[in-house]
């Protein structure tokens, strides 16, 4: 049985049921720029009565057993592996991904909603001490309604990350996926829960423009705010929450580094950082972007990097065994490469790609690369891989720390040096002998600086922080006496 038939999303909205919409948005496929279907798009009125509806639904939700709740997030995980292969199309096909890039995104989905099963029954509180004659607890309650904006580039799990441990805390929530990516990124998530027995109302599924995305956090119900994507998006949300006096989790870009010591294994490094660099098209907020290899290995280290590009196809995933697919779209594609043209003009040197070919990038090397250049100082969002030199540790961390954001740093070599390194500098995430993409369930995520604020996303820990308030309780054993 089809999970996602076009019959029951095709044109609609997921609030309360299926609903048709007033409006509507063309599935696209990057690759081939083919239509694969229509979705609804969400109005600000649409989401004024699914917030409206989500604080009521939440009410009950939050007050059925941990259990109840548990089972729909096992049920939930058992789904996104029962319908695995035909969400990867859809990955595939829509959002432009490889079929390893899909495959690793609903493994890491399947996870994500086994790891919030256990969040209902995790403990959440604790007993204080107190010096009066009573028992003191702070105990951790749902926070209500949450809004989770997500991007387009892993569209599945950077929306289900906060939408499963939303659910499983015991609160509601609006998703607002990217337009581009709304079946991949909202559909699948809309169909899963219902499948899995999710009651109405709990769930919305609000696809839509700035406006949609403003709606959704100006909504008096929404509580929290879970944001995934650029910075400057960010900080215009930042600034809203704050003014509203609202939370908001903010996982933003990256600009990131991937350090290569002396002495460190060339080829291995080279295929980690080909791999950090040129996966899914370099369209991840944990991409490296910055290669910063040690003077000893500096023309090595380059041209085995150069090698490796050269070698990788490019091409429509779903029709073709390619390294890379699609930049999600022509506007991104022709900044990417305005981007490495810039540069070049600036005098980097292109040792590998630089091109466009069709809907896709080739993967790029950049070397005679200086630290002001627009290849170095931009996110990307393409497979470009800009090579600097450094000749001792200092200058590695003061390379690594001269940018805006700090969101995740690979660090390949003698582990003692790694080490040493690692507390020089700032990052949300450092990985010793692996490249600067990484992410599983139970583990923190997020960056420092530019790269984000409020709580991580993953682990029972960092769930807990950001969908649910902190509340006070204290008990006596009879009324106390008061000098009034």
């Amino acid at each position: 049985m089809s999970l996602l038939n076009d019959e029951i999303w095709g044109k609609k909205l997921y609030s309360d049921g299926w609903q048709r919409s007033t409006r509507e948005y063309p599935v696209v496929e990057p690759a081939t720029g083919d239509q694969l279907g229509t979705v609804g798009l969400a109005s600000p009125e649409d989401v004024a009565r699914a917030a409206a509806r989500a604080a009521e639904a939440q009410r009950e939700w939050a007050a059925v057993s941990p259990q109840q709740r548990a089972a729909v997030l096992r049920r939930a995980g058992e789904l996104f592996a029962e319908h695995a292969a035909e969400i990867e199309e859809w990955l595939v096909r829509e959002a432009g991904s490889t079929r390893p890039k899909a495959g690793s995104e609903v493994h890491l989905a399947i996870g994500e909603c086994f790891e919030c099963a256990g969040l209902p029954s995790h403990p959440q509180g604790e007993v204080l001490t107190s010096e009066e004659a009573r028992w003191s607890l702070a105990r951790r309650r749902p926070a209500g309604v949450v809004s989770v904006i997500a991007p387009f580039n892993f569209p599945l799990i950077l929306g289900l990350r906060s939408v499963a441990p939303a659910l499983a805390l015991g609160n509601a929530v609006l998703l607002k996926p990217d337009p581009r990516t709304a079946v991949s990124g909202g559909v699948v998530i809309a169909r899963v829960f219902e499948e899995a027995g999710l009651p109405a109302g709990l769930l919305h599924l609000l696809p839509g423009d700035g406006s949609v995305g403003q709606a959704v956090i100006e909504a008096p119900e929404v509580r929290v705010i879970s944001f995934t994507g650029s910075t400057p998006v960010g900080r215009a949300i930042g600034e809203q929450a704050g003014r509203l006096l609202k939370r908001a989790h903010l996982e933003l870009g990256g600009n990131n580094a991937l350090v290569v010591l002396p002495g460190a294994d060339v080829q291995k490094a080279a295929s980690a950082g080909a791999f950090g660099s040129y996966m899914h098209q370099g369209q991840i907020c944990m991409t490296t972007g910055r290669h910063i290899v040690h003077e000893s290995l500096l023309a090595e280290y380059t041209a085995a990097l150069a090698s490796k590009a050269q070698a990788l196809p490019v091409g429509d995933p779903a029709r073709e065994e390619v390294a890379l697919g699609p930049i999600i779209d022509r506007r991104q594609l022709e900044r990417v490469h305005g981007i490495v043209t810039k540069s070049v003009a600036a005098g980097a040197t292109l040792a590998a790609g630089g091109e466009i070919d069709g809907a896709c990038y080739r993967a790029t090397v950049l070397t005679d690369v200086t630290t002001d250049m627009p290849a170095w100082r931009e996110e990307i969002f393409g497979p470009v891989a800009p090579v600097v030199g450094f000749s001792t540790l200092e200058e590695a961390a003061a390379i690594v720390d001269d940018c805006e954001y700090g969101l995740s740093v690979g660090i390949l070599g003698d582990v003692g040096t790694a080490m040493k390194l690692a507390d020089r500098i700032e990052s949300g995430k450092i990985h010793i002998n692996e490249q600067t993409i990484g992410d599983e369930p139970n583990a923190p995520f997020g960056g420092v600086k530019a790269s984000g604020t409020g709580s991580r996303f993953g682990g029972a820990a960092a769930n807990v922080e950001a969908f649910t308030e902190t509340q006070w309780v204290t008990l006596r054993p009879d009324i106390a006496d008061y000098p009034f």
